[in-house]
């Protein structure tokens, strides 16, 4: 076992007070190049352009998602639960640690524009030729290979990877609490004290004492209003356009042999699709941000003008529409074409959808999507079942459709366009 830190440091954080750092070989792996490349990372993507104070970065989420799962394996401790494994200790506080190490410049954003995931790149960046790598190996040659199975949810201990990956976990109480923090909203205010007061080990899965409800109920509200009116946000669904968009164009230029008047490592292996892990971890939002801004003035007029909205805020206007067709999006992009618009740029459509809790049928065997009660009998019952709330906002929730277009474009064009789609643009959101 890696021996304890010589004396113990703190992180003073916002959300929780302070941030203990206990061991050795979490503080090393804090000082470690992959975990600070982090603190270049925001964790709410492109929402500061909607909520100024946006501003944090997956470095203090992840220092916070460390604290949560921290305090909870102390209370284990300190109670003597049986059911904890103390000797998951390091694999629960490590992988809490480094749960969102692959993560990229605007996060979700560039995994859709080219096809990656996150949790992927985290599992590559701790196996691969890294200080993180290092670093925990010397907690043994497997080691790497143990937190990573928690990240990839592979792990033979289901209770570690309820700790950081379940619907009730050290990530999620973090990101709810510091999202609601920064962006000033309401929302998001749970009763963290109280529900981490009432989590219980039970048979290899972190489960609530069930007079702890009413607090899980708080906390899956919570989450239900910040995905709508935050996560959601049609402005900040606006900015995600806009940069998939950059990212599409670019790639589709460089893919046609254009000679970018600005190019840098590692952008080329990464529109190839054959970027390296030590090429990947050179990728953050300001080496994005200064491509774009020089993009700027790119002889591409589509890729400078993306680049301009997005860096000087000049987002789509959006309408909000109850429900439409293919035959009515068919003639819309027709429409666009016929006007001497770019359909595939000048118009996208989203419909926003979330899945607040994923709730058991009585069918169904006990899985790692439940939150399970424990009541005085020690009997174990999924919360839809006793909670009217939880109930009530189970199944997946949809929004309604947005279609966002650039204004100062399509206006002046809706005289030339069909009665029908005139009428659908005219529309105040």
């Amino acid at each position: 076992m890696h021996s304890p830190i010589s004396e113990e440091k703190v992180f003073k954080d916002p959300v929780h007070n302070y941030v203990h750092v206990q061991d050795d070989i979490i503080w090393r792996l804090i000082n470690t190049p992959e975990f600070q490349r982090l603190r270049r990372v925001r964790q709410l993507g492109t929402s500061y352009l909607t909520f100024h104070g946006a501003e944090h970065s997956r470095f203090s989420h992840s220092l916070g998602v460390y604290e949560i799962t921290r305090r909870i394996i102390s209370q284990f401790e300190r109670r003597g639960y049986s059911d904890w494994p103390a000797e998951e200790r390091h694999v629960a506080l490590c992988a809490a640690l480094l749960h969102d190490l692959g993560h990229g410049p605007f996060s979700h954003s560039i995994e859709e524009a080219f096809n990656m995931n996150h949790e992927d790149w985290t599992c590559r960046i701790l196996l691969g030729d890294t200080c993180v790598n290092k670093v925990l190996q010397e907690l043994g040659a497997d080691f790497p290979e143990k937190v990573a199975s928690v990240i990839n949810k592979t792990y033979d201990k289901p209770i570690v990877m309820n700790l950081v990956t379940s619907p009730l976990d050290a990530d999620r109480m973090d990101y709810l609490l510091r999202d609601a923090y920064y962006t000033g909203v309401n929302y998001g205010t749970i009763d963290i004290d109280r529900i981490l007061r009432m989590l219980r080990p039970f048979r290899d899965r972190v489960v609530v004492k069930e007079s702890g409800m009413h607090a899980v109920e708080d906390y899956l509200m919570s989450r239900y209003q910040m995905y709508w009116q935050v996560y959601f946000h049609p402005v900040t669904r606006s900015s995600e356009i806009i940069l998939r968009q950059i990212f599409r164009r670019a790639k589709e230029l460089h893919d046609n042999g254009y000679a970018f008047r600005f190019m840098v490592e590692p952008l080329p292996a990464l529109f190839e699709g054959n970027i390296g892990v030590n090429q990947y971890l050179r990728l953050d939002e300001a080496l994005i941000q200064t491509a774009f801004l020089q993009w700027t003035e790119e002889e591409d007029k589509l890729l400078g003008e993306l680049c301009g909205r997005f860096m000087h805020r000049k987002l789509y206007k959006y309408v909000e529409i109850d429900n439409i067709d293919l035959e009515t999006i068919d003639g819309i992009r027709q429409a666009f074409r016929d006007a001497g618009l770019h359909p595939e740029y000048d118009l996208e459509i989203d419909f926003p959808t979330d899945l607040p809790y994923d709730k058991v049928h009585s069918d169904m065997p006990l899985n790692e999507k439940q939150i399970l009660l424990l009541d005085r009998h020690d009997e174990l019952r999924e919360i839809s079942e006793v909670s009217d709330i939880v109930r009530s906002i189970s199944g997946i929730h949809k929004g309604r459709y947005h279609l966002y277009f650039p204004e100062e474009k399509v206006y002046p064009l809706l005289e030339q366009m069909p009665e029908k789609i005139g009428e659908i643009f005219k529309q105040q959101n």
